[in-house]
């Protein structure tokens, strides 16, 4: 099967091709022969019933510095595309949200991955909230009391945006911390949303274990453990990769989450797991499948595009 699959992502020039997830998907596809249109959010239009984008002809390789040419751009209904990659990542704004309505507009006729609708109504650290039996000690407000009264309880805490990426804005503050006040300040000025504030889980220590669901099965993990005083795993700021294997606790989590994840179109999602306990669930731009296949791990580019080509045929 040959499909025309356009990349709706961030600025191709800019990526890190040894660790973004989307490069590993263009690469998977074009090795399939398919056909690749490259496009940004802010390509992305709607008229007259009609869902179009400027798009341009893509090819990649897996060289550093020289890994993409692009061809012409021209304007091009998506409609025509058979699978629509969305894969920009957030901020989770009104601008990622306005995406998703257009995008889903191009349903059911074009596959778009992840199901727009679902990715609207999955944001990462609300949509957690639905499996609360795995998830440790959680806070979601704007009320400065509660967040007291929350620390209160539980001494050492997280803070962060409800919205944020990638580690940004996020603060451990220890039963000592003086800072709270502060940090609060801080929250109401940049951001007008509720934060989110957790017990800190000391299991961080030994990882942050990124899990990957393709159309809601296990398909790998890498741990992710934390520099020495930092308290975020990010790879991209100082969290060291690392070889890992399931958990029976992991094993439970993503056994309650694959249906609810296939059922909803979320065939790539990368789950975060600290311990026993489930703190996210990333469905908007997920990352780690490189890590994965470079420890010996699955080849999790190729899984996706598989259960891409089965729900292409299980299509009327």
């Amino acid at each position: 099967m040959t499909l025309t699959v356009a990349i709706q992502m961030d600025p191709i020039d800019k990526i890190d091709i040894a660790g973004d997830s989307t490069f590993a998907l263009a690469l998977e596809a074009q090795a399939r022969g398919h056909t690749l249109l490259y496009y940004g959010p802010r390509d992305l239009s709607f008229r007259d019933g009609a869902v179009t984008a400027r798009t341009r002809p893509l090819a990649v390789r897996n060289v550093k510095g020289d890994h993409f040419t692009l061809g012409e751009a021209a304007v091009t209904e998506l409609a025509k595309a058979d699978v629509v990659l969305m894969r920009q990542d957030p901020p989770f704004d009104m601008a990622y949200i306005t995406a998703t309505h257009i995008l889903e507009r191009l349903q059911p006729g074009t596959l778009v991955v992840n199901d727009p609708f679902h990715v609207r109504n999955a944001p990462e650290k609300l949509f957690v909230t639905l499996f609360k039996d795995f998830m440790p000690p959680t806070l979601i407000t704007s009320d400065r009391a509660e967040i007291v009264r929350f620390r209160a309880q539980h001494d050492d805490i997280i803070l962060k945006p409800l919205y944020g990426n990638g580690g940004a804005g996020v603060f451990r503050v220890k039963p000592d911390d003086e800072n709270i006040t502060s940090l609060l300040e801080m929250f109401t000025t940049f951001y007008r949303e509720p934060v989110i504030v957790q017990r800190y889980v000391p299991d961080v220590r030994q990882g942050d274990k990124r899990i990957i669901l393709v159309d809601g099965e296990f398909a790998g993990a890498i741990n992710r453990v934390p520099a020495a005083g930092e308290a975020r795993s990010n790879l991209h700021v100082g969290g060291k990769a690392e070889a890992t294997t399931l958990t029976a606790a992991e094993k439970k989590i993503c056994a309650a989450l694959g249906p609810e994840l296939k059922a909803r179109g979320l065939v790539f999602t990368g789950i975060d797991v600290i311990g026993t306990y489930l703190t996210e669930v990333n469905v908007t731009s997920p990352t780690g499948i490189q890590e994965i296949k470079r420890f010996g791990g699955a080849d999790c580019a190729a899984l996706i595009w598989d259960a891409i080509a089965r729900r292409l045929n299980s299509k009327p």
